[in-house]
Order: C-alpha cells, then structure tokens, then sequence
C-alpha cells in the first residue's frame, strides 16, 4: 500500500511538472475581481477617466488651453475663458466631452464593466450576453454601449508594419443555401458572391491591421498595402492572387501557390493572417452570428484591437485613454 501511494505521488509530480512547463503563456490582465476592488463606485469610475484622459490635468478638449478653472456648482465640470464669448461667457466642458461616454445616461461603472468584458473575451461578447449579466434595462442600451466601446478602439500611434509581412483577404457572410430564402441573391450563387471582402496584413509575432474593401482589384489591395507596410520590410508574403502582382515593384514579394497545393515554402506562407481570420470568423460565426455590412468596420476595430494588444498588461487603461 505504502509502494502504491508513493508510486502516485510521484506520478502527480510528474503530470504538474509536465503541465507547468507546456502551461500557454499568457499576460495577465485585469480580472473581474480587480475590476471590483478598483471600481467599487461611480466615484472611482470618473477619477480614473481623469487620469487617463488628462494625465498632467485638465485641458480644453477645443483650444487644449490647461488654464481652466473647476465649475464650483456641478463636478467634474470646467470653464474656458480663452476660446469662450467673453469671461462673462466662458466655454463649459464636462470631463465626457468629446469622448464616446458624451451625453450618455448609463453610469460610467457599466461602462467600464461592459468594455472589460469585450476586453478580455477572445472571440468577443455579444450585447445580448452583457444584457444578460448586467441588467443594463434593455439589449438596446447593451447594444449602444459596445458600438461606441468598438468605435473607440483605434490606435493613435500606429506604425507601418516591418520584418516578414502577410497579406490576405478574406470574405465574410455565409453561405447561399443557408441563407433565407428572402435573402438569396439566386439559386446558383457559389464562391464569394454575395460576401463582404476584407483585406488584412501582419507582422509576424507582432501586429495586425484589416480594412472592409469594396473590391479585390489591384489598386485596391496594392494600395493597402502600400500605405500600412514600411519600405523597410524584410519580406511581404501572399497568396497568388492577381491583384498582389505589382507588389514586386516596391517592396522583396513573394508568393505561395496555393491553386498547386503550395502553402508554405520556407519563410514564405500566409499562416500568421489565416489565423487571425480564422478567430474572427470564429468569433462572428459563434458569437454574434449575423454581422451587417454597415457595422462590419467596428468589429475589425473590436478584434484587431483586441489582438494588437494581447501583450498589454493594461489593455483596459490603454482602452480608456482612447475614448
């Protein structure tokens, strides 16, 4: 019996030494507990946008004038008299002026929880599961949030991608036969007809950006490129499509032939970007299930976000700062 325990015990040490070591790394970010003790309050809430938004204080979101005086009679509130009539009649800002929370009735508290919940949901949270979770009154205030919450996820300091360098489009809709029947466009549509193009590019192990594109023409996909990646790169990396086919005049391009099996030869494949493509299809598919063509931007906005900052130990301050 002795034998039996301690030929168990060290097969336990064995599988958790085993699974510490293949354990997925991942950044930590911030949790719902850590969401609880940070935000107890709407108090907390607005104190915290303070310091995101204005780090070194209050500024005029219009001239950016620092010189502004705090509204004794309504809080977090200020007074311009430089781009006001006169100092009879200064400029009134609150600190949601300008931002996506501007004119909002919703507390800031749901908000915030709402935003760490798309934050930290791989394949994203549809509006009507925060609903759900958080009683927001109605899925159309749930809905509201997170469009303004996508809109506001943008990066200011973007920088053109460099090193290896994939580029793919993708489409998205579903197919014909799964369609309503008032929705199909005719009984022998196959392929892409029908589907909302989207073209993205990405740094290996680094950054990703995509745009909904009209058409898969050569202006169109030569022009992407040309603006998000730098001249410096080290390779661009595409399928055989037509439209990638003046990239050699710029930039080191090459190309898989995937039509003859051919999907990686050496650094050459476009694996890094059908991954991403195959999260946010996972997440539109599993998720939110029907994506019109008119909010399809600000999901790329949401997922591409999302990814770029994977790493970001702070992606909810990152996040606010940006609203």
């Amino acid at each position: 019996m002795l034998v039996l325990t301690t030929t168990l015990l060290f097969a336990n040490i064995w599988i958790m030494k085993d699974w510490k070591e293949n354990e997925p790394k991942f950044t930590r970010q911030m949790t719902l507990s850590d969401f609880e003790r940070m935000f107890p309050d709407e108090q907390s809430c607005w104190t915290y946008l303070l310091l995101r938004r204005w780090p070194a204080g209050p500024k005029c979101p219009r001239c950016q004038n620092d010189h502004v005086y705090e509204s004794t009679t309504r809080p977090w509130h200020w007074q311009c008299k430089k781009c006001g009539k006169d100092n009879r009649s200064p400029y009134r800002f609150s600190l949601k002026t300008g931002t996506i929370f501007e004119e909002t009735k919703l507390p800031l508290r749901s908000w915030f929880k709402t935003l760490l919940l798309m934050l930290t949901s791989k394949k994203g949270i549809s509006a009507l599961q925060i609903h759900r979770l958080l009683g927001t009154g109605s899925y159309r205030s749930a809905w509201y949030m997170c469009m303004r919450l996508r809109a506001g996820m943008f990066d200011p300091d973007f920088r053109q991608l460099m090193g290896i360098v994939e580029v793919d489009e993708t489409y998205i809709g579903g197919k014909e036969k799964n369609k309503h029947r008032s929705k199909r466009i005719g009984p022998n549509t196959k392929g892409t007809t029908g589907k909302q193009p989207v073209i993205g590019a990405i740094s290996r192990k680094g950054n990703v950006v995509c745009k909904m594109i009209e058409t898969t023409d050569t202006p169109t996909l030569d022009g992407f490129v040309r603006r998000v990646v730098s001249d410096r790169v080290e390779l661009v990396a595409t399928d055989e499509a037509y439209g990638n086919q003046k990239l050699s005049d710029k930039f080191r391009h090459e190309s898989g032939r995937h039509s003859a099996g051919e999907y990686v030869r050496g650094k050459v494949h476009t694996q890094s970007i059908d991954s991403f493509w195959a999260l946010l299809k996972r997440g539109i598919i599993g998720t939110y299930h029907n994506v019109s063509r008119k909010h399809l931007p600000l999901y790329l906005n949401e997922f591409q976000f999302r990814f770029n900052n994977r790493k970001e130990a702070d992606i909810f301050g990152k996040a606010i700062a940006g609203c």
